[in-house]
């Protein structure tokens, strides 16, 4: 199947040849005709498989069919994410697929770590698409400045991730101040009941949706576990970069501290690294990860604010530095590789405290790896012995209800 066969405009396709694209992806083929059918859809996909332009694409299509002469614009489109980067790259993906239209689209990108004022003088501008993080989105919607009765699309992407960050508790207020008319797509890489919960509350009627191109994806991906005291992984990852000859490469880290220091330390024996996360402002965020698309940088240290969202078709290796708390983190971090049919290397680092965390990672993607060592860098000393801590006693401490509604807010302020 060729574009032209969706029923796409001419503009569009034109756009569409411009920018490189030449056949859809199974999810483009599926999402595309249902929503300009006007179908509601609840899809399952992961990052990385093209879903961003499987709900662009017909959006802009029915707008331009839609659209009045002559009409200031009026927000039609709501898109909710999870991330800064994934909101700018959305809102960026409407504009040049929309391009060569008679009435060029416009999108406001609407993100923590900016002007809320410069945020609503831009949708007060006018503007046919809202692309937002949800808690930034809120707090906007609380100024009670924006017109949102013109509402037609609601796109949730990443739904699964939105969860994690106290979404569930922001919801009932963003259907309240839009209209309960219009036409729903949510995407989530996972469909656990509290999503279900959520699919519930937006839609009765969805057309469900399961693209499993996930293991074809991994299927491209190279993957390597490497046991290394944890002193040792600096100086391992650096040798593998000289004897591998890797070219981009993403390396995860578990907090923001670590993936400064350790930039800086890879700078000063000469490679050219970056850090990346949620404390940069988002003038930082932007300019690194433009120098990182643009192969300025070789060595992007980040935290898991980059494991989703990240539209870099040309990274070699992923480096799990650290490895991810959750396993379902796994596919999305090593997704970053391997992107658009290419290849790609996936290194994780281990060591005896986090061996048993490695076989969960294991469990649930479903692999099985051979563990490596490396010559000069082999994995010393013994396994620590396992303590029995005191039980503990009920009543003490915070629940777990506290504990996630104290993450969601943290999370909340980053995005």
């Amino acid at each position: 199947m060729n574009f032209r066969e969706l029923a796409l405009s001419q503009a569009i396709l034109d756009a569409l040849k411009v920018e490189g694209y030449t056949k859809p992806t199974p999810i483009q083929e599926a999402v595309i005709p249902l929503l300009l059918e006007g179908k509601d859809v609840m899809a399952k996909a992961q990052t990385g498989s093209g879903k961003s332009a499987s709900f662009v694409l017909p959006i802009l299509e029915l707008l331009d069919q839609r659209r009045g002469e002559g009409k200031k614009a009026k927000i039609k489109v709501l898109v909710l994410t999870p991330t800064r980067e994934l909101t700018l790259q959305v809102a960026a993906a409407f504009e040049t697929f929309g391009r060569y239209l008679a009435v060029k689209p416009k999108a406001v990108a609407i993100i923590g770590g900016e002007s809320i004022g410069d945020q609503l003088y831009k949708v007060q501008q006018g503007c046919d698409v809202l692309v937002a993080t949800s808690g930034r989105f809120l707090e906007v919607l609380s100024k009670k400045q924006m017109n949102l009765s013109h509402i037609e699309f609601l796109v949730l992407d990443e739904a699964d991730k939105m969860l994690n960050l106290g979404f569930s508790e922001e919801l009932d207020g963003i259907l309240e101040a839009i209209p309960a008319e219009r036409q729903n797509l949510m995407f989530s890489a996972t469909y656990p009941q509290k999503i279900l919960d959520i699919a519930s509350k937006i839609t009765q009627k969805a057309v469900e949706v399961s693209i499993e191109d996930e293991t074809e994806t991994v299927a491209n991906i190279k993957q390597r576990v490497i046991e290394v005291n944890r002193d040792n992984r600096g100086p391992l990852l650096r040798h593998l970069l000289k004897q591998e000859k890797y070219g981009q490469v993403l390396v995860f880290m578990a907090n923001k501290r670590a993936t400064d220091n350790i930039a800086m330390k890879f700078k000063k024996y000469g490679l050219s690294a970056q850090s990346f996360h949620g404390d940069l402002d988002q003038e930082e965020r932007n300019e690194t990860l433009q120098a990182f698309k643009q192969k300025k940088i070789q060595v992007l240290f980040a935290t898991d604010i980059a494991a989703r969202g990240l539209d870099i078709d040309d990274i070699d290796c992923v480096v799990n530095f650290d490895l991810p708390r959750s396993p379902a983190d796994y596919i999305h971090r090593i997704g970053r590789t391997a992107r658009a049919g290419k290849s790609g290397h996936a290194l994780s680092f281990i060591d005896y405290e986090s061996m048993a965390h490695f076989k969960l990672i294991e469990k649930r993607s479903e692999v099985t790896l051979k563990r490596e060592q490396i010559e000069g860098f082999e994995l010393l000393g013994e396994a620590p012995k396992k303590v029995k801590g005191p039980a503990p006693v009920k009543g003490k401490g915070k629940s777990k209800k506290d504990r996630a509604r104290e993450k969601a807010a943290q999370e909340a302020k980053k995005n």
